[in-house]
């Protein structure tokens, strides 16, 4: 009998410890190609993800905001202390703690053996040696960066950081790492940049808080921007982008949402099509899978309204509606749940109406 009721404890114990593991202040996220899998700062703790859903616990391994995977080792900031722990043992392999910190958030590396560190409420960046893990060494290397820093990533073609900020109109910037001076690369009208990072072809990705999106900036921020939307994202934090598989991982503080942006097939939209339809309005891929995204461009800011109709002409969805940007948009499918069928999706900009029909088959 005491056999039966420690097995029944046991196996309560491990369902319940299967519960627990929730997306409940998802605040970072770093793809870990060792293992095939994304792993995200949740608070208190690291949660595993297959990026289908399934989540496990990252051994007792702790961290609240930015991450870095560098070699075989995961980074985490915890409360102010920076910790690395094995991908494969996830034990940890050492920790730093920085006398004087304020808020460290926002870290990248090198590809080598260092890693930066913003300080979001002290203004400040630091490099961190990480060629031995168990001994970890810093530097202050920007004691004012002018500005609220938060995510940051490390540009090696031109010797330099790219960090986001904080605050209305919030600029993006650069630190030069020949001199460690700082300058604005770009003005922007977001507000609240939180996270960044770059895809294979070197186009930087931004999450902005207001308006809630993911912006795409191409190499040297002269082209204008695309804009990544929908509906569900609601204050994206520390963006992550996996080389391996074009997939960019967005949290949204109870969740994470996974978006492949693999190059979209040109075949796919005649160019007597794109004459004749300047918003540039295509669905792809058609049939829709939770990949497939809308876009359209505008020669200037305009207010429009996106919406998606059933076959009986029915507003079932609205996708966007107010004021967009001047640029590229795409706004994606994933995380809507909608029954498979035909449908209609309709773009109103200004007096312009354009429909494209499309149909979603079941997966």
């Amino acid at each position: 009998m005491n056999q039966i009721l420690i097995l029944f404890f046991s196996c309560f114990f491990c369902l319940s410890f299967t519960f627990t593991q929730t997306y409940q202040n998802a605040e970072s996220v770093e793809y870990d190609p060792v293992n095939n899998r994304w792993l995200v700062s949740n608070g208190n703790n690291i949660i595993a993800d297959d990026g289908y859903g399934n989540l496990s616990f990252f051994s007792s391994g702790s961290a609240g905001f930015g991450m870095e995977v560098l070699g075989n080792t995961i980074f985490g900031i915890d409360d102010g202390v920076i910790r690395g722990f094995d991908l494969n043992t996830e034990s940890e392999l050492g920790s730093l703690s920085i006398p004087g910190t304020s808020f460290l958030n926002g870290m990248t590396n090198d590809g080598v053996d260092k890693l930066y560190v913003t300080d979001f409420a002290a203004d400040k960046i630091y490099r961190i040696d990480v060629s031995d893990v168990t001994n970890m060494t810093y530097e202050e290397i920007v004691s004012n960066t002018g500005s609220t820093p938060n995510g940051i990533i490390y540009d090696g073609i031109n010797n330099r950081l790219i960090f986001v900020n904080w605050g209305a109109n919030a600029p993006i910037k650069a630190v030069d790492l020949n001199d460690n001076s700082v300058s604005t690369i770009i003005p922007t009208t977001l507000g609240n940049i939180d996270g960044i990072d770059e895809d294979s072809d070197g186009n930087y990705y931004i999450s902005s808080w207001s308006p809630a999106q993911i912006s795409k900036f191409d190499p040297d921020f002269a082209e204008p921007l695309e804009v990544i939307s929908t509906p569900f994202i609601d204050r994206p934090a520390d963006i992550g982008y996996s080389l391996q598989n074009d997939t960019l991982g967005i949290p949204i503080g109870d969740d994470v949402v996974f978006v492949g942006l693999a190059p979209e097939d040109t075949t796919t939209t005649s160019l007597s099509d794109l004459e004749l339809n300047k918003l540039n309005f295509k669905i792809f891929p058609n049939p829709l899978s939770h990949q497939s995204f809308i876009q359209f461009e505008l020669e200037q800011s305009e207010i429009i309204q996106l919406e998606v109709l059933d076959q009986n002409g029915k507003v079932v969805q609205t996708m966007l509606s107010g004021n967009q940007l001047a640029g590229i948009h795409k706004v994606l499918f994933a995380g809507h749940n909608l029954a498979h069928g035909l449908y209609y999706c309709r773009l109103r900009v200004d007096e312009s109406v354009v429909t494209r029909q499309m149909i979603l088959v079941a997966e």
